[in-house]
């Protein structure tokens, strides 16, 4: 699949960042002229792999006579010490890729290697909610930081501001009221949006309902306070089923999110899945 706009147009700033105008000198002046290499990525530690598709473009980018193999897919829990690709080709040009190449790879698969950990926490129980991820993402990245929470077995949150609806505080007082801001929404909205209100506290629940919200974003509640929220929800459409899904988000690390998911809740946004990951360790190891 041909990579989107906004990472191709990032893949060449991150080349010229790293090249500058004259390109890799050290390269230039120690590798003879026509000397050909070969490389492969491991591991330094066990992770999820993701961002592949980008590694492979940033070496072909630097030249075109770079052949990139890849020996896994997405997704893959990848031991420490396994390969997840290979290049071969000038060996000038494959070092002058490999940094470039590097931090992506590093960066998404911290984020996929995250998510897993997210999820695995959650529990293993069929009922549990989905982890999605938020707009909390490098600027620039977040087509390929969204890839890697799917790649780690996350779902993915609305993509921007303009493919979803999130009413929050700001909102609220800009349109006069809640009651307002939710009612403009869903009579001006395309039939394919739902509207999320952002709740902070109990009050705020029945007035959200009242207005028509689809989704309620329960933020910075704890346990207890969730399990109500889910109790008044349900009960306000008893004896039919409760059709507003509830989301919780602020407060969930991987210490608490074992409980939050106990608490009833459709689904938990985490922020910190991308915002906080850590790059993992992978290495280029010549052959």
């Amino acid at each position: 699949m041909p990579l989107d706009l906004i990472t191709d147009k990032l893949i060449e700033l991150a080349l010229l960042e790293d090249l500058g105008p004259v390109g890799d000198v050290t390269s230039r002046l120690t590798i003879p002229h026509g000397k050909t290499g070969r490389a492969e990525v491991k591991a330094r530690e066990e992770l999820v792999v993701s961002g592949l598709e980008v590694f492979t473009a940033v070496f072909t980018r630097v030249d075109p006579a770079i052949k990139v193999q890849t020996l896994v897919k997405d997704g893959v829990l990848l031991p420490k010490g396994a390969a997840c690709a290979e290049v071969s080709g000038p060996a000038g040009s494959l070092l002058a890729a490999e940094r470039t190449g590097l931090n992506f790879l590093m960066r998404l698969s911290g984020v996929a290697t995250l998510t897993r950990a997210y999820v695995l926490a959650l529990g293993d129980n069929e009922n549990a909610p989905k982890l999605l991820d938020t707009r909390k993402t490098t600027p620039g990245l977040r087509a390929l930081e969204k890839a890697a929470v799917f790649h780690g077995g996350g779902d993915n949150h609305r993509f921007g501001l303009y493919d979803g609806i999130i009413i929050k505080d700001n909102h609220i007082a800009a349109a006069g009221s809640l009651k307002a801001a939710v009612e403009l929404a869903k009579a001006t909205a395309p039939m394919e949006l739902r509207v999320e209100v952002e709740v902070d506290g109990l009050e705020q629940i029945a007035p959200a309902l009242e207005a028509g919200a689809d989704i309620l974003l329960l933020d910075n509640m704890d346990p207890p306070t969730l399990k109500e929220a889910v109790k008044i929800v349900t009960d306000y459409f008893a004896p039919h089923p409760r059709p507003v899904i509830l989301e919780a988000s602020g407060g969930v690390n991987l210490k608490t999110i074992r409980a939050i998911a106990q608490t009833g809740v459709d689904r938990i946004s985490v922020g910190a899945i991308t915002h906080s990951a850590r790059a993992v360790d992978l290495g280029l190891d010549w052959l």
